[in-house]
């Protein structure tokens, strides 16, 4: 599967013919795994797009697709594929307004809709939006939620037209250029109004060819996906969807972060993808119950980590002694370790935003191989990977094959290739600023190590610049707060300022303990963060981050709050992101007062 693969419906029509009754997608319901086979899915593809074309989608044409991770996701972003149609993905999350945005701008003229939940948000959007003809939605909807908007149901339009499925998926794989518009992926917004990325047919392919080529010396075979992530977002989109395509991999659908290590410890994975904060939540749970369990096992488990660390630091030597306690604490500590991620795991991947380096460093330590990748929506959007026999885990890896990767004069990493996209949906001058002679500049600054791997310093829009002209990275600081224990979120502030300070969120468990060993209502947030002992306790925290920071990157002073970031409250993007502006313009004259101080 490589260039001699034209489109993505004829990279899955490829494996779905050879993987036939083969298992492909997986949920749970009713307390059971169940799965949808390769050849189920192709029916239901094609069913889809034949159903349509009926319905009046034109090659060229938008369609909306709003629905939680489920094995209907992929088989709807495929169908609209095989109609010709361009498959627009749109957060459970958004809002009416959101949602508005996305149809209104796209253009689109149909929605796919999974929950009658849903629909109540989208419907609204869609008849507001003025673009939409019709939706088509995976529960029944009743007349007077559908806003005036004509719906139909998944489940009949998909019988109608089974018995020509084979035959419209056959007939729609030629068609497709691999030039074409595959998808318009809506940014996550961190710095404003989302905007359309339109990504070729070819550029997603490339990544998962570059994929396969960075991971093949691990023996990607019967591979096990573990999906988390919202498929809407670039990065699952390609590396939880596509690329488990192109292996011929089973992708089993998570119920939800509170049941991620059951999931983990029953479908077995071989390979998933996060982003960094759901492993600083596996990072603080593995902590708490170790530190609960106390005794020989937490020294064990220390021991673990801290040889493990050294072994990495040391370029993977040990001394004799070290060596022998190594191999002991890999039977005792690491195995049981790895069988709570399941036992089969080949790697982690991390991406969509730095990964600290102490987190990684730790579940490296423990054996558990963690990779991490760097890239973006615009480069559809894997850009570099750590391979894993050259695994550096303070860097972003090398860069994957048929990339041209440079740094700019002023620091900024730029790329070309095919995976770079098309350009934003009706935004030439948006487009015109991102591409220049071809190269997608990234807004993020880096440098190569003398070996390749390529390191992220900052984003360019994100650099503090304070009043002595020094340039901090805000990300790096903010990911060593968020290590510590009593730390949940934080983000740094401090532009044209002479020295920074910080927003800290405390974090929610160590709260509640604290409260409950000072005989306070553990569940008072708010009356802890007053309490004058609990300042004093954060300041700790800080006074260890500032002590391995150099003097202009120190925090200075710090402001605690209640109410984390979160997508609810815009402060963060789906894929876990902080939202600078949205937090500065609800906390700047409290930010701004510390300077007063």
């Amino acid at each position: 599967m490589t260039k001699q693969t034209q489109n993505l419906v004829s990279l899955f029509f490829d494996q779905a013919l050879r993987k036939g009754d083969a298992p492909f997608l997986w949920r749970k319901q009713d307390g059971a795994w169940q799965s949808v086979s390769w050849a189920e899915a192709a029916i239901q593809i094609g069913s889809l797009a034949e159903a349509l074309q009926k319905l009046g989608i034109q090659p060229g044409d938008r369609v909306g697709l709003v629905s939680e991770s489920r094995p209907e996701w992929p088989i709807a972003d495929l169908a609209i594929m095989a109609a010709r149609a361009i498959s627009v993905p749109a957060y459970i999350t958004n809002g009416i307004a959101d949602h508005r945005h996305v149809l209104e701008d796209s253009g689109a003229s149909a929605v796919i809709i999974s929950t009658a939940a849903l629909a109540e948000k989208v419907l609204p959007a869609a008849q507001e939006a003025g673009c939409v003809k019709f939706a088509i939605t995976m529960e029944a909807v009743s007349d007077d939620k559908s806003a005036g908007v004509a719906t139909h149901l998944w489940d009949n339009v998909i019988a109608d037209a089974e018995d020509n499925a084979t035959q419209t998926l056959e007939a729609a794989i030629p068609g497709i250029a691999r030039e074409e518009t595959a998808c318009l992926i809506y940014t996550s917004g961190t710095g404003g109004t989302p905007k359309g990325v339109m990504l070729s047919h070819g550029a997603i392919l490339s990544n998962c060819a570059g994929s396969t080529e960075m991971l093949k010396e691990m023996g990607l075979d019967d591979e096990v996906f573990l999906s988390f992530l919202p498929l809407s977002h670039s990065y699952e989109h390609t590396a939880g969807q596509f690329f488990p395509i192109m292996l011929g991999a089973q992708i089993y659908y998570a119920e939800g972060i509170d049941k991620l290590a059951q999931n983990m410890a029953e479908v077995h994975p071989t390979l998933m993808t996060a982003v960094p904060r759901l492993y600083e939540v596996m990072h603080d749970r593995i902590r708490r119950g170790v530190k609960q369990a106390g005794g020989l096992s937490e020294k064990l488990f220390e021991k673990t980590v801290a040889l493990g660390r050294k072994q990495y630091e040391n370029a993977g030597s040990l001394g004799p002694i070290d060596g022998l306690q190594n191999a002991v604490l890999t039977k005792l500590v690491r195995s049981k370790v790895q069988q709570r991620f399941g036992g089969r795991l080949k790697a982690l991947v991390s991406g969509g935003a730095p990964l600290n380096y102490d987190i990684g460093i730790f579940f490296t330590a423990l054996g558990v191989r963690l990779l991490q990748g760097y890239g973006q929506t615009e480069s559809a959007p894997v850009i570099s990977c750590n391979p894993p026999s050259h695994n550096r885990i303070e860097t972003v890896g090398q860069i994957m094959a048929d990339v041209e990767c440079k740094i700019a004069d002023d620091g900024e990493i730029v790329v070309r290739g095919e995976l770079v996209m098309q350009g934003y949906w009706n935004n030439p001058d948006a487009t015109a600023e991102a591409i220049k002679d071809g190269w997608l500049h990234t807004g993020d600054i880096g440098e190569f190590d003398p070996d390749g791997h390529l390191r992220i310093t900052d984003r360019k829009k994100d650099i503090i610049v304070n009043s002595g002209g020094d340039n901090i990275a805000p990300q790096r600081i903010e990911g060593m707060l968020t290590a510590q224990t009593e730390i949940g979120q934080a983000m740094v502030y401090g532009d044209k300022r002479p020295n920074l300070v910080a927003l800290i969120i405390p974090d929610a468990d160590f709260v509640a303990s604290w409260a409950k060993e000072q005989g306070l209502d553990s569940k008072a947030l708010d009356a802890a963060i007053d309490h004058p002992n609990f300042k004093s306790v954060m300041s700790e925290a800080v006074d260890r981050v500032n002590g391995d920071l150099s003097v202009i990157e120190r925090v200075r002073r710090f402001t605690l709050a209640a109410e984390a970031f979160t997508i609810d409250n815009a402060m963060m993007t789906p894929t876990l992101k902080i939202r600078r502006h949205v937090i500065r313009e609800k906390y700047g004259e409290t930010l701004e007062a510390l300077y007063g101080r």
